[in-house]
């Protein structure tokens, strides 16, 4: 029975694999970001340069950044990219460098490293029934939002998702030390998976480690040796060549101030309201107020300005918020720490570190949205919040895609994902067999439908929408440009607010 469950399970996800392939391939000709020619350039760096110099080269404006084992991953890519245009991995190839054979050949790159998210799928759903099972991989795999910010911006998140998915995999199997070694990696591969840091060390400390005085010992000893040898073996050879310092300062480069310049839709966009409205007001009732210079709404892409009125944020004040959003968390891990709830856990950490981090993007919110596509579908009230924060996380990342002939692809990708989470859903809270067992148990017929609020606040941001994109350029034209930038960002930060008030209270329950 096992065995043909997990074949029909193979064969359930193939089909998603094949059906998102097959899209992603069609997006190939879409825009493309300037993410393009940084991992282009970052390709040429580490196959032109001895391990030595790629931290320190700036033939590019678009440096190194990344933390080791991601630098490997370009190396190991840019043995194939020769083979289909060596000016790919030219060092001196100019900025921008876009012909079509270095256009298909990182597609496709990023297309055959999604494997890992399929596999990261595959491991946590192959024992949930049947209807769950589809819900999660379309939920995933179908994401609008990895969709647009892989496969069209360009990144490889989708990659680095299923490694944070695999390891997730391992500690709901018990299987802490893998899981643990695992996260280790993701950590060497992107460093702004940190936030979940602390989540891991405490469940992993409570679960793996708090069994008796002469095993919990043996245990910590393990679980210590097992990640020091990752980071040993992504940093240690900069330790060596005493380039350490030089790999953190391009891993954390705090002096690009608070904010992107297009506001991620955080905590960090009211504080900046606040501090223009009174600026504003202070100066009309005649104070002397030195507006900045610079502007946070100055574009897209760019360092943010100090604040005219309000105090000023520093990376250490951002760290301490994002600790003591995490704190009831971390609590709750250690009073309870069972394998079921470490999703649920780590997809609130990365919410509390996209709301108070410090010069946070838009495209983090990834980091919460697929872990909490897990969690959708352990409870009915799971769906509804996740039915409303993947829709606000979704349409935030619109921006990205500012050119007309890629908007049609963003509306339709979002309103399909609308779609098949209300069918899926409803299906899962509406299946016979689910009902007919409450009925049995007592329970409540449950179905799926959202509050008079959560409408609400879905039908203004269609306005929002509407006032962005077409009544803005037709009343105003180019003058205050930056506006439909900030009416998108506010009102999304509403719902990212409410979804991490939401998670903290089910936590805290």
């Amino acid at each position: 029975m096992d065995h043909h469950r997990n074949n029909d399970h193979r064969l359930h996800l193939l089909w998603f694999f094949a059906v998102s392939t097959t899209l992603k391939l069609l997006l190939i000709p879409s825009y493309r970001s300037t993410d393009f020619e940084v991992h282009r350039n970052w390709l040429a760096i580490t196959h032109s340069l001895p391990l030595t110099k790629w931290y320190f080269d700036e033939t590019s404006q678009w440096t190194l950044d990344y933390p080791p084992l991601f630098a490997h991953f370009e190396r190991f890519l840019s043995f194939f990219a020769p083979l289909v245009d060596p000016k790919i991995v030219n060092l001196h190839s100019g900025l921008d460098y876009s012909e079509d054979s270095v256009i298909y050949f990182q597609r496709i790159t990023v297309i055959v490293s999604d494997l890992s998210l399929f596999f990261g799928v595959y491991r946590l759903t192959r024992k949930l029934e049947t209807l769950k099972r589809n819900l999660i991989c379309a939920l995933v795999v179908w994401s609008p939002g990895l969709l647009v910010v892989d496969h069209v911006h360009f990144q490889y998140n989708g990659f680095l998702l299923g490694l944070l998915l695999v390891s997730v995999s391992f500690l709901g199997d018990g299987r802490d030390l893998v899981g643990g070694f695992l996260f280790a990696v993701v950590l060497c591969f992107k460093h702004l998976f940190a936030v979940a840091a602390p989540v891991y060390f405490v469940y992993l400390l409570r679960h793996y480690c708090w069994v008796g005085l002469v095993t919990g010992l043996r245990r910590l000893v393990t679980l210590g040796v097992v990640v020091v040898a990752v980071f040993v073996a992504a940093f240690g050879p900069f330790v060596y060549y005493g380039q350490i310092q030089q790999v953190i300062s391009r891993m954390f480069p705090f002096g690009r101030g608070l904010c992107h310049a297009y506001w991620a839709p955080n905590f960090w966009v009211f504080y900046i309201i606040l501090d223009k409205g009174l600026a504003f007001t202070l100066r009309k009732l005649g104070f002397d107020v030195q507006v900045p210079s610079a502007s946070f709404t100055g574009g897209l892409v760019g360092d943010s300005s100090p604040f005219a009125v309000l105090p000023q944020i520093t990376p250490l004040t951002t760290f301490a918020m994002v600790l003591l959003a995490i704190t009831p968390c971390l609590i709750k891990a250690w009073r309870k720490p069972q394998p079921g709830l470490v999703a649920r856990w780590i997809a609130y950490a990365y919410t509390c570190g996209f709301l108070f981090g410090w010069h946070v993007h838009e495209k983090a919110s990834l980091h919460f949205t697929i872990p909490l596509a897990i969690v959708a579908v352990q409870s009915l009230e799971d769906a509804k919040h996740y039915f409303l924060v993947s829709i606000v996380s979704s349409y935030s990342l619109f921006p990205l895609l500012y050119e007309p002939q890629e908007y049609p692809i963003k509306v339709l990708l979002l309103l399909l994902h609308a779609m098949v989470m209300w069918l899926g859903f409803s299906a899962q809270y509406t299946d016979e067999k689910a009902l007919k067992k409450k009925e049995k148990a007592g329970e409540i017929k449950s179905k799926f439908e959202i509050g008079f609020v959560e409408k609400a606040y879905l039908i203004g941001l269609v306005l929002v929408e509407i006032v962005s994109q077409f009544l803005h350029p037709y009343f105003l034209g180019d003058r205050f440009a930056f506006m439909p930038l900030m009416l998108i960002s506010t009102y999304c930060a509403v719902g990212i607010m409410y979804s991490w008030i939401w998670q903290l209270r089910r936590i805290l329950t």
